[in-house]
């Protein structure tokens, strides 16, 4: 196994004045090589920091990789502490002075003292060009491991990256094969699905591993095979999966990069059917998370956001008699909302939400988490009461994905009711 640490440079990442995506995106490029990361670390700009997290990389890693730091100005201390580390000194490189004065020649700007030092490295780097930017990009090979430090803004290190650093880590380590499948199921929690499967799990072979990763709702099975072929390792790991869908299949949704409400709009298709949403609690989430969705206008005819009750009667067809003895939150008005949704917009299903999502206006007898929903259809209306836990937010996602549940349930022919 080859290890790479990623180091991020820079107060402004400390400060979360930006999002550090740099790393997630050179942690997903080296697991396609066979590169295992093993740390992810940032340091502000103080020299002192910056060369003790690069004494402790030196003594787990083989590859480490360094973002930020490399730009004109004197915070920028990256080139400096890499000398320092390394024992040299600074001195300019003849291509990266050349390549910097190009840069600023096809823009027609004159190359400034200060823009100059950017071809200021290490003696001890070899040099690796920066095509988006002037901050040059620098390879070492110290202390038994490789270096590579890079500029920090995205797109300029990913042109590095792809362009030339990886296909030269590539080569300069011997890499395993790694091939990752991802199934993906809704309507079971972590602990449930992992009593479900443990037997399967148990007898994985050793060269594939199982992880589950779990988010709100969803969790996602990842296969993980370790071989020298691709093709051997596909074959193995959809043999496990073969295997071990009898016990899931229920709960599986899709696999890789599928979203829930994709894999619905794809049977609505199927199917020759299209939905509406009727949403209180929910507060147009719900139509969201089918639009986000390119070419959802295919099935998806509209909603209503019927939050106060006046809506519910006038757009809906809610009656006054029917609020004032059962409530908003009630059987009887989730029925009410999703039929008055599909009649109006002419749907061929509909989908509707009522419930308390908090923090407050829970009673002893209908709680904060408290929720009915509702699926209406041309031969009756299908309804689930819900008493869900968490946030406000965490409770109108749940609504929203149990509900996407029951059409993908009632589509696929799986509902006992």
């Amino acid at each position: 196994m080859v290890r790479a640490e990623i180091i991020t440079i820079g107060d402004e990442i400390l400060y979360g004045q930006i999002l550090d995506t740099n790393t997630q995106w050179i942690s997903l490029e080296l697991d396609k090589i066979g590169i295992k990361t093993i740390r992810k670390s940032s340091v502000g700009d103080q020299e002192s920091e910056i060369l003790s997290i690069l004494e402790e990389a030196q003594h787990r890693a083989d590859i480490v990789f360094i973002t930020g730091g490399l730009g004109p100005t004197k915070d920028d201390l990256t080139k400096k502490v890499l000398a320092n580390f390394f024992d040299c000194d600074m001195a300019y490189h003849p291509q990266a002075l050349e390549d910097v004065r190009v840069f600023f020649e096809k823009r027609g700007r004159e190359l400034s003292d200060l823009n100059r030092d950017q071809a200021l490295l290490p003696t001890k780097a070899q040099y690796v060009q920066n095509k988006q930017g002037t901050a040059p990009g620098m390879w070492f090979e110290e202390k038994g491991t490789v270096w590579v430090s890079m500029a920090g803004v995205p797109f300029e290190m990913k042109a590095i990256m792809e362009d030339l650093v990886l296909p030269r880590v590539a080569q300069h380590f011997k890499t395993p094969t790694i091939v990752h499948k991802i199934v993906k199921v809704v309507g079971i929690g972590e602990s449930y699905l992992s009593d479900m499967i443990q037997d399967w799990e148990l007898s994985l072979p050793s060269h594939i591993k199982l992880a589950y990763l779990p988010s709100l709702g969803i969790v996602k099975l990842r296969l993980t095979g370790f071989g020298d072929s691709v093709t051997q390792l596909n074959q193995d790991i959809q043999q496990e999966i073969d295997r071990v869908m009898p016990l899931i299949k229920l709960y599986v949704f899709g696999y890789e990069q599928d979203e829930l409400s994709q894999v619905i709009g794809q049977l609505l298709i199927e199917k020759g059917a299209n939905i509406s949403v009727a949403e209180s609690c929910t507060g147009g989430y719900l139509a969201h998370l089918f639009t986000e969705i390119a070419g959802s206008s295919a099935y998806f005819k509209g909603g209503v956001i019927s939050y106060a009750n006046e809506v519910k009667i006038e757009t809906l067809g809610v009656s006054h008699a029917l609020l004032e003895n059962d409530g908003a939150v009630s059987e009887a008005c989730i029925i009410a909302m999703a039929n008055g949704v599909r009649e109006k917009l002419q749907s061929t299903i509909s989908l509707a939400t009522s419930g308390i999502a908090g923090p407050d206006g829970g009673t002893e007898e209908k709680p904060v988490g408290t929720v009915w929903i509702a699926l209406s259809h041309a031969e009756g209306v299908i309804t689930r009461k819900l008493q869900l836990a968490g946030t406000r937010k965490q409770i109108i996602h749940m609504t929203a994905l149990n509900c996407l549940n029951l059409v993908r349930k009632f589509l696929l022919n799986e509902l006992t009711q």
